[in-house]
């Protein structure tokens, strides 16, 4: 570990000076316009991009120290953007969006997330233990909006109905929306509040978990637990990613402030808001897909099997595209001759 901090200090200070220039070219692009910049600045500028680029490469190569090639990579989107986000057409920012901006963003916050997981999970274990000890304990994680005729009083006949469709259509698209709305309002609120130092992001991720946990507590005290599982993960796959995600998002925004290390706090805030608008921007897309799997695949599959096999590869999927390997250049995006 020591030879790699040294040879990491060692590759810092061979080009650092190169960074900075950049960095500063970039503050003043951002901060002002591109007349700020002088005609020699304007002919640097290119350079210096890829010779940060070149130093993003063979930091990769050699493994070098994970914070100097998450600064580079935040150097080099940044740079990206200020030299050629001007000039793109919008089908080319929403493929680069989707080709490399939401997933790129996602990676970078794996510690967050995995955090957030854990903090939705452990809120689901404990309301699920909670409730199937003490019944009266449902009431205290359950909104009474959401119980409609799901209650501990429910038979299980009452409450088996509930988790298949009848075959009647009507309404179907109202759910949708409103279970948009409301699973959008519980992402954006745990992205938002990472503002007061995550803190009650982390609580509202955990009041959902708890409210999750209590829910299939009582399915399973009537011995639906392996029809409750399928009824969830249908939507839940995309549904709970997101807010997981969402909340991954809130908690990099409050750690940053909380700790903005050799930047100002405005600062820090500033570059850990700029990703994690990105990844909230998926969450919203996430939301919907996720919505019209409530309000329509969920209601329309009533066969259990199928739906786990829906939910369990919705989930792979969603790994796969945000997680998996990429051999491709994530600062260029093909079907971009105008940039030339």
């Amino acid at each position: 570990m020591t030879g790699i901090s040294l040879k990491s200090h060692k590759f810092r200070l061979d080009r650092e000076d190169d960074w900075k220039q950049l960095e500063v070219l970039l503050k003043r692009l951002e901060n002002r316009s591109i007349r700020s910049l002088t005609d020699a600045e304007m002919i640097a500028l290119p350079a210096l991009y890829r010779a940060t680029l070149s130093s993003l490469s063979v930091a990769r190569a050699t493994s070098l120290d994970q914070d100097v090639i998450s600064y580079l990579e935040s150097l080099s989107t940044r740079s990206y953007f200020a030299i050629y986000g001007n000039q793109m057409r919008m089908t080319s920012r929403i493929k680069h969006f989707f080709q490399v901006g939401w997933p790129r963003a996602v990676q970078n916050l794996t510690k967050e997330t995995i955090a957030s997981a854990l903090i939705m999970f452990l809120g689901a274990l404990l309301a699920y233990v909670l409730v199937r000890t003490n019944m009266d304990w449902y009431f205290s994680f359950i909104p009474e909006s959401l119980m409609d005729t799901r209650t501990p009083a429910s038979t299980t006949i009452e409450l088996r109905e509930t988790l298949y469709h009848s075959g009647d259509e009507s309404g179907l698209t109202a759910f949708a929306s409103f279970l948009f709305s409301h699973n959008a309002r519980i992402a954006i609120l745990a992205f938002a509040l990472g503002f007061a130092f995550a803190i009650p992001s982390v609580v509202l991720i955990l009041y959902n978990g708890c409210t999750l946990g209590a829910f299939v507590a009582l399915f399973v005290d009537k011995g639906l637990g392996f029809e409750v599982g399928g009824w969830l993960i249908i939507h839940g796959a995309t549904e709970i990613f997101a807010i997981i995600l969402a909340g991954a998002a809130g908690m990099n925004i409050g750690w940053s402030l909380a700790f903005p290390g050799k930047k100002s706090r405005m600062e820090a805030a500033s570059s850990a808001g700029s990703e994690a608008a990105i990844v909230l921007g998926g969450v919203v897309i996430m939301l919907f897909l996720a919505g019209l799997l409530e309000g329509y695949g969920r209601q329309l599959i009533t066969n259990d099997f199928i739906r786990y096999i829906v939910g369990f590869s919705t989930l792979g999927l969603w790994l796969a595209y945000f997680y998996m390997p990429r051999e491709i250049d994530e600062w260029n995006v093909e079907d971009t001759g105008e940039l030339s």
